[in-house]
């Protein structure tokens, strides 16, 4: 399954490696994807959005509309 979260914070490299990080060590997530220019993570995999959004939140940014 693959989902696509807004995060409007998301403006650098350091960025995309903090978030990629953290999703990226959720058991039920096979990718993961930072696009700066378009401030999305898209993830691949059975991860719960809580699950997913709990990451993003701990890599110290927030999904919009969450």
């Amino acid at each position: 399954m693959s989902r696509t979260y807004s995060v409007p914070e998301i403006s650098c490299g350091h960025c995309k490696a903090s978030i990629e990080g953290e999703v990226g060590k959720l058991d039920d997530v096979s990718s993961v994807n930072v696009d700066i220019d378009r401030k999305t993570v898209t993830v691949e995999g059975d991860a719960s959005d809580e699950a997913i959004k709990a990451a993003i939140d701990e890599a110290g940014y927030e999904v919009a509309g969450a």
